[in-house]
Formats: structure tokens, C-alpha cells, sequence
């Protein structure tokens, strides 16, 4: 059956993950949650909407994000409410709010699920779209930004992606941003000319914004900007210096970018991204850093924390465009055929039993013919077809036939799951 022409179809910017991604999708959150628990992360689930204060205070009133993206509603009880734009906010406010890090404990939590932005749709990019999200929280060495990187590149490398790049940079804190906010704002004076209009009006607000601007003029006016690694205070300096030596002590190559400043407020000290060749212009795949003063800006106390989020839709597609595994696809394995009416009832135990015992099985419930059903088998791609009929029913047997070659056995019913999942007798 076609597609039905229909009014009601699925707004811009969603789409529908259909049978034949959805599983390359399950692969890709199978192999993260085993690095996560390799590296000691417990898994949560969070809120798919949330107070929007909580993202105006927490991302930061001049991203682009609360500025511009943000699905923001007002609940029947007459509340702003905002679907979750990004996880960090979320992660943090629930880690406080259920006492996750309380008396200095620390905490690596993830998660993975659907997050909302209002922006133009492209080539990996959704206005729904999917995020793996991993938060060390209450830790504020530099050993947890290596671990953090090296447990974003741990995953990609499960994975089998290549031509990845590691991008790296430090945006400082509360005691030295300023110093390089005002070397920015006299930089930037300069060149007013250059500037598109949102980023003369962020001139005032937030200077750093302007770093991580598209238009080609503002990237030109940003390139020629002083570094902010040449303004770090003592700490943020020592800080980045063990970022980059613990990166260097695993072999994890990287690139400094001045620019790299991420696309929320919340960020001090590290920021970077792992950059795909293989995606076009929008070709980040994963990106974080530290955000040590987050809690504090929400209303927590002072809780430390860094992390990292990466797009399943992006990552997806540069596994799919470099030719890596997903492993296996779904399949049935055995196909159960009823020969007669009278057996369709004897169809459907063994079916049962052949599911229980962990086979992928599949019947007809639609009560067609054997030919059909038949024609189902084949098109199901099953290893085996198992055929009852009213000679297997009178002699308590079943017939099991190798879709390979054709060859057939009789078997009792008792005896199929064993028979069909034996390794000597795998179809070639």
C-alpha cells in the first residue's frame, strides 16, 4: 500500500523514525549505555517539558536558544512551561531536587531522549530531534573533563566512526571573562561595521555570543579576535593546561578553536566539540564542557559539574554515510505455517513455544491460505519455515523446512526451538 494523501501530516521540522532506522537507532543507545556503565554512568529519565525558568536562568537569556528556539506554552493552570531544549538544565535541577549530590557526593548521570528547538530544519537537524546526554556532577578537577572526553570518544570509536576531530578551547570564569569581555567589546567597537544586527544588539549583553555566529562578515570580525586562553586567570589557565596534558597522556589528539564557545551561557573552563568530516557544515556531532556555576544560577548551591551531549540523528546518518556496522537487523527466524484450518490452532502454540525459548517468530493471524502464507515467509526472509498440516498433526510432528536449500525435516514440536537455533544446523 502507497502512501494515503491525507491533510493532517507531521509538522515541518519532525519526522517519523520508521522500521528500517528505528533499529539502527536501538544499536546506537545499546552500545553508548554499555560505555556508560563502563564508566561508571546510571542511567535517569527526565521530564520532556520543564519550568521555563529554569532554561531562561540556567541556558541564558542571550542564546540563541532562549532568544529564539524555545517551545514555550502556558499549562491550563496558566504556568510557562518550555519543552526541553537541551538536557544539562534538566540534569542539574534533578539532581538537586532529589538530593543526588548532597553532602559532596558526586554523580555521573545519563540519558537519551527527544529534545525541542523552533529552528531551520536540515540535513541532520530536526525541530525534534535526539540527544545523548552524560553529566558528571559535583567534581571539579580537570580529570573529570578528560574522562568526560574520553568517554564521548570511547563511544564514537565503539561505534566504528572515523575522521572525527576533537575541537578545544576554554571559556573561562566568573574572575577572568570579564577582563576578555572588555578586550572582545574593543575589539569588536572596531569593527561595528562587520556585524550582523543580533550581534550589535549582543555587543552589550554578551559579547562571547558573537564568537559563535555564522554570518561570514561576524566570522570574519570573530577570527580576528584575541584568543581568550591569552586573558585566563591563573586557575582557568592551570585548568586548561591539565585538560590538554590529560587528553595528551591518552592519545587523544585535539584542535584549539578561539570561537569554540557553545551555544549556552552556563559553560566556564572547558568547552569542546567532536567534529565529523563527513557531515557538511552542520558537522558537529557531539559537544560539552564544564559549567560550574549552572546550579547556582537555577537556585542550587554551588555544584560543579561537566558533560557532554550528542545528536542520535547526526551520529546516525555519519555511521551511515561511512559505512559502519549496526550490527545485526532484526529478523524472523522461523516462519510457522498452517497447511489447514484445523491447524492453525497447533500453528499458534508452537509459535508460542519457539518465542518463549527466544526465537524471533512469526505466524499468519489473518486466517489466508498457504500459498500466501507462504509468500509470507519468504518475504519475511525467515532461516526456516515450520509447516502443519493434518498429516503433522495426526502423527504429533512438525515439518521444518531450510529456506536455503530447501531441505525438510520432521520434528517434534517439543524439539523445533533447539533444532532451529543449533549452530551445526544453520541454513548456508
Amino acid at each position: 500500500m502507497g502512501s494515503i494523501d491525507m491533510d493532517i501530516k507531521a509538522p515541518r521540522g519532525v519526522r517519523d523514525i520508521l522500521p528500517g532506522e528505528s533499529w539502527k537507532w536501538a544499536y546506537v543507545v545499546r552500545t553508548t549505555a554499555e560505555a556508560m556503565a563502563d564508566f561508571g554512568c546510571s542511567e535517569v529519565h527526565l521530564p520532556i517539558f520543564e519550568q521555563t525558568e529554569l532554561f531562561s536562568r540556567g541556558v541564558g537569556e542571550t542564546t540563541d536558544i532562549v532568544e529564539k528556539e524555545m517551545y514555550t506554552f502556558s499549562d491550563r493552570g496558566g504556568r510557562s512551561v518550555t519543552l526541553r531544549p537541551e538536557a544539562t538544565a534538566g540534569m542539574v535541577r534533578a539532581a538537586l531536587e532529589n538530593g543526588l549530590c548532597a553532602q559532596g557526593a558526586s554523580a555521573k548521570l545519563w540519558c537519551w531522549g527527544p529534545m525541542f528547538r523552533y529552528e531551520r530544519p536540515q540535513k541532520g537537524r530536526y525541530r525534534q530531534f535526539h540527544q545523548i546526554d552524560m553529566e558528571c556532577l559535583g567534581v571539579s578537577g580537570a580529570g573529570a573533563d578528560v574522562e568526560v572526553i574520553d568517554l564521548s570518544a570511547e563511544i564514537f570509536r565503539r561505534l566504528g566512526l572515523r575522521n572525527l576531530e576533537v575541537v578545544l578551547n576554554s571559556v573561562g570564569c566568573p574572575v577572568c571573562r570579564p577582563v576578555y569581555r572588555q578586550a572582545l567589546l574593543a575589539h569588536f567597537e572596531a569593527r561595528r561595521g562587520e556585524l550582523c544586527e543580533t550581534c550589535l544588539g549582543r555587543m552589550e549583553r554578551n559579547p562571547l555570543r558573537i564568537l559563535d555566529c555564522k554570518n561570514p562578515s561576524c566570522g570574519a570580525a570573530a577570527d580576528a579576535s584575541p584568543a581568550i586562553y591569552d586573558h585566563l586567570c591563573p586557575e582557568c589557565r592551570d585548568h586548561f593546561e591539565e585538560v590538554r596534558s590529560g587528553l595528551e597522556r591518552l592519545d587523544l589528539s585535539y584542535r584549539l578553536d578561539k570561537r569554540l564557545v557553545r551555544g549556552l551561557d552556563y559553560y566556564t573552563k572547558t568547552a569542546y566539540e567532536m567534529l565529523s568530516g563527513d557531515l557538511g557544515a552542520q558537522n558537529a556531532v557531539c559537544g560539552g564542557g564544564r559549567y560550574d556555576n549552572l546550579s547556582e544560577a537555577i537556585g542550587g548551591p554551588h555544584l560543579p559539574g561537566v558533560g557532554f551531549a550528542g545528536g542520535l540523528d547526526r551520529i546516525v546518518l555519519v555511521m551511515e554515510e561511512q559505512g559502519c556496522s549496526f550490527g545485526r537487523a532484526p529478523a524472523v527466524r522461523v516462519y510457522v505455517a498452517a497447511l489447514s484450518d484445523e491447524a492453525r490452532s497447533a500453528v499458534q502454540v508452537l509459535t508460542h513455544r519457539l518465542r518463549r525459548h527466544g526465537v524471533a517468530a512469526e505466524q499468519d493471524t489473518a486466517s489466508r491460505g498457504f500459498k500466501a502464507q507462504m509468500k509470507s515467509a519468504d518475504a519475511s526472509h525467515a532461516a526456516w519455515t515450520c509447516i502443519i498440516g493434518p498429516e503433522e498433526m495426526e502423527k504429533g510432528l512438525v515439518t521444518v523446512r531450510n529456506m536455503a536449500d530447501g531441505s525438510q525435516a520432521s520434528l517434534a514440536p517439543e524439539a523445533v526451538p533447539e533444532f532451529v537455533t543449533k549452530e551445526g544446523n544453520q541454513p548456508l
